[in-house]
């Protein structure tokens, strides 16, 4: 986002430049043209941002699904481990058993 504010201060910057360059800044000069000129900015500052929300925003989404994965894998790895030593103890104890029989 910081990249496509600094290319709208580039571009307003230009729009300044020629405005100044077409008019000097009189309202007398100004005419349909200039204000068609504008509208045709907006538009296309609009249709730019939209896009770049639209993409900004699948990431965003993507992102969010890769952590929410991870974490359950995180879940499911502990879960794992937790058994994994349960069945180690539970062997242990047979083993235990089977060579201390009980009389």
């Amino acid at each position: 986002m910081k990249s496509l504010s600094v290319v709208g201060m580039i571009l307003l910057a230009v729009s300044a430049l020629l405005f100044y360059l077409t008019t000097d800044f009189t309202v007398e000069r100004i005419t349909i043209s200039h204000v068609m000129g504008v509208m045709a900015g907006i538009g296309i500052g609009l249709i730019f941002g939209g896009l770049v929300g639209y993409v900004s925003k699948g990431s965003a989404i993507k992102a969010e699904a890769k952590r929410r994965e991870f974490k359950q894998l995180q879940k499911e790895k502990e879960e794992l481990e937790k058994q994994a030593i349960e069945i180690e103890k539970r062997q242990a104890e047979l083993e235990r058993e089977n060579t201390n029989p009980q009389i």
